[in-house]
């Protein structure tokens, strides 16, 4: 892959990761939708959009080249599991967290998923990496302590949740030689899923058209081909590479949601974010990184 196609592809992706938590964020703020219909929205409009796209592009490929499968979707139960678990503690946790603290508190956990699958995989850390990840330890901390401006701590607990699950999704996606139908396949799982959910809560659904709207913007577009770029850009990324590149999304979603929702940018935010993501880059960026 040329360095320009994985810039653009990478650079995409942050931008998307970011304009979900936009969508979720005014999905809750202007309308009524409940988290677990906007999850199910989210998911299977995704899994059409997906589906359309690989139906396009098996119908432009000569015959007896159609790809892995017959149908052309790849995919596995255990990634989209973690892409349902993800799905859902992202919306149910964004009800009650604002756009930056929710992207702090997710690509927090996804940094710490990754840095932990490289010290299973045998990677140590030095002096500076040690400290890095103390600072950013301690900026959690400073962060969920009771406070004014303390974000709740069950919707903090279901985002980390949440970012456990994304790591694990972007962990699984390395290396994969379709990454549209991988990610076709892993919603098209995901998609029962999430419909199972919605059932559950039946109780508490409600549906607006505003709500809607933003669920499938989020899921046919944010979602869709968002994470397709990311499975893409995941092909020339190395673990920590990956871990890295996603700092960005907490800085701009912070922007995003002080732009378009109006959401303060509190002093414990914006010290918590230096100390957490100051801390990751320091584990990230004193490694050792492959070529």
């Amino acid at each position: 892959m040329s360095p320009l196609r994985l810039t653009v592809l990478t650079l995409f992706a942050m931008l998307c990761f970011a304009g979900n938590s936009v969508l979720c964020r005014l999905a809750f703020q202007r309308s009524g939708i409940d988290a677990a219909s906007f999850t199910a929205i989210r998911v299977v409009s995704g899994a059409l959009m997906l589906a359309l796209l690989i139906w396009l592009r098996r119908t432009r490929r000569p015959a007896g080249n159609v790809g892995a499968t017959a149908t052309g979707l790849g995919g596995n139960w255990l990634s989209a599991l973690a892409l349902m678990v993800y799905a859902a503690g992202f919306s149910f946790a964004y009800v009650s967290l604002s756009t930056g603290t929710g992207a702090l508190l997710l690509f927090g956990a996804v940094q710490a998923t990754m840095i932990a699958a490289g010290l299973r995989a045998g990677e140590r850390f030095g002096t500076s990496q040690m400290i890095g990840l103390l600072i950013a330890l301690a900026g959690l901390v400073l962060f969920l302590l009771p406070g004014l401006s303390a974000p709740p701590l069950g919707g903090a607990l279901l985002m980390m949740a949440a970012g456990i699950a994304w790591g694990v999704y972007s962990l699984r996606g390395r290396g994969v030689a379709d990454p549209a139908g991988e990610t076709a396949g892993n919603f098209v799982r995901a998609a029962p899923m999430a419909i199972a959910l919605a059932i559950a809560l039946l109780a508490r659904q409600h549906l607006d058209g505003m709500g809607v709207l933003f669920a499938v913007l989020s899921g046919a577009l944010a979602s869709a081909i968002g994470y397709t770029a990311w499975y893409g850009a995941l092909r020339g990324l190395t673990a920590l590479r990956a871990a890295s590149v996603q700092l960005s999304v907490p800085v701009l979603a912070a922007i995003a949601g002080a732009l378009f929702l109006h959401e303060p940018l509190t002093a414990r935010l914006v010290l918590a974010s230096v100390a957490m993501l100051g801390g990751i880059a320091l584990v990230l960026f004193n490694k050792r990184v492959p070529a």
